[in-house]
């Protein structure tokens, strides 16, 4: 069981002061109700004999208690652990995120982790209270309460959106998660008019603080013409899912950020929703990260002065380790340009754009096909890019929700052409890696130079160290400094 509701003490304590820090670290479940809550619920703290601390909503379904109406704790915020621990437990939970059970099963899912079936269950159960099928019935549940909710769709579509095999499968699991029916789930909703067939708007809840508008700005100086854009306060950009394609939109607001998406095949929800908070780096905690840089004597008074700071993640790994490969030793300018010469060339145009969104990435074994001469006369460094395109094509480097971050990097460094600093940068954003930092990048170079301190190797080195296991915020923050 995770280590955290162990300590029946410190859970108490955080539940009692309402902590919405602890939002999704852990939930709370009072015996006396049969519900379980968020530790930051506005309800009356239960007596101390008839509360139980589960790891997941998964855990505390699965021993009988129904989700507080009241809190939402379905809705909490994510474990910041689960996005960037490298074990066979974390790594099970992005897949099952990812949406892996319901495609593949959890035999698929023991392949994946290189498991077998008995062993996954028994890691699982041991360390986050509940089996791959039951934390994957707690995803369905809650897509089904997002379909309901924010969708006016039939419950049978509903149903096997969400990935239930039978209408009778969603109205009990419903039921039993949320103590009401579909019927009644969708006669309380207080959203505006239904949204055309395939497009869902939700909110994705954050801790606090959360510096939305930093976040934007970073992905509006890397964002490729043709793929996404940034404009009126809102990222678009187009997506690459299992069952088909789709497109979103993120516009940060207060506590959360509005997310709506347009889905060829509403059964990528859950897999779209998991990614889209990833990439905005949702689950942080940032308080724990300000509080561990706001004391060093380099970047202190940044942290202070700007403690909502994300690493954004990505929302395709393979996308990432290429736009990387092409970002590696050039200007951010450069490298949009050059990126977007390729998504012109080789990316599949939309039926229907948005915006200024008018294409998908190029798949990897597009690349990896690619005419050499052609990628040469779009002036890219075509021998690293098709052999990065082909390892990816071949699955000998993996970058996605249950890979093994060691030997993806190891093989991304295999790769002639391909540094350090790719490496470091696949490891932020791909990875989520707290700790990744990419050695020798030059805008971390000029915004220590700014701050009157030393750039060279050795004396960077000693700083890191400093900024450990947060350097990657550490690097956010110092490139932030740049645009201040």
């Amino acid at each position: 069981m995770s280590s955290i509701v162990e300590d029946f003490e410190s859970c108490y304590r955080a539940s009692d002061s309402r902590d919405p820090r602890y939002d999704g670290i852990f939930f709370v479940a009072a015996t006396s109700t049969k519900l379980y809550c968020r530790p930051s619920c506005p309800a009356r703290q239960p007596k101390r004999a008839n509360v139980r601390f589960y790891p997941t909503a998964a855990a505390a379904q699965s021993a009988g208690f129904r989700a507080c109406k009241r809190c939402r704790p379905d809705a909490a915020p994510g474990s910041p652990d689960w996005n960037w621990r490298a074990d066979s437990v974390a790594r099970a939970m992005r897949l099952i995120a990812d949406g892996t059970v319901d495609r593949e099963g959890v035999p698929g899912l023991a392949e994946r982790l290189g498991f077998s079936e008995r062993h996954l269950r028994r890691l699982l159960a041991e360390q986050v209270g509940a089996t791959p099928v039951a934390l994957a019935r707690a995803q369905r549940a809650n897509t089904a309460r997002l379909l309901i909710e924010s969708t006016a769709m039939t419950f049978a579509d509903a149903a096997f959106a969400a990935g239930f095999h039978s209408v009778r499968q969603f109205n009990d699991t419903v039921k039993h998660v949320f103590a009401s029916t579909p019927r009644e789930m969708r006669r309380r909703s207080i959203g505006g008019s239904p949204r055309p067939l395939g497009v869902v708007e939700l909110r994705l809840s954050c801790r606090e603080p959360f510096d939305g508008t930093a976040l934007l700005r970073f992905l509006e100086v890397r964002a490729v013409p043709g793929l996404e854009e940034v404009s009126g306060g809102t990222y678009r950009r187009s997506l690459t899912l299992t069952h088909g394609t789709g497109l979103v939109e993120l516009t940060p607001e207060m506590r959360a950020v509005r997310c709506v998406l347009h889905l060829d095949d509403l059964r990528d929800l859950a897999a779209a929703v998991a990614r889209c908070r990833r990439l905005l780096d949702l689950d942080a905690d940032p308080l724990a990260i300000a509080e561990a840089l706001g004391r060093d004597a380099v970047i202190g008074h940044l942290v202070r002065a700007r403690p909502g700071l994300r690493v954004p993640g990505c929302l395709d790994g393979a996308e990432l380790a290429l736009r990387a490969l092409l970002g590696q030793q050039v200007s951010l300018r450069s490298a949009r340009t050059q990126t977007a010469r390729l998504v012109e060339t080789f990316g599949t145009r939309l039926k229907q754009p948005l915006g200024t969104v008018t294409h998908l990435f190029p798949a990897a074994a597009v690349l990896a096909d690619a005419d050499p001469r052609t990628l040469a006369g779009l002036a890219l460094r075509t021998d690293a890019l098709q052999a990065l395109a082909t390892r990816l094509t071949e699955g000998e480097v993996r970058i996605d929700a249950g890979s093994d971050p060691t030997e993806a990097l190891s093989g991304l460094l295999a790769i002639r052409g391909i540094g350090p600093w790719t490496a470091g940068y696949v490891a932020m954003r791909g990875f989520h890696d707290p700790d990744a930092f990419p050695d020798g990048d030059a805008g971390l170079r000029r915004a220590l130079k700014a701050l009157g301190r030393p750039d060279d190797p050795s004396s960077v080195a000693v700083m890191q160290q400093r900024w450990r296991p947060w350097r990657a915020y550490a690097a956010l923050q110092l490139w932030t400094s740049l645009e201040h």
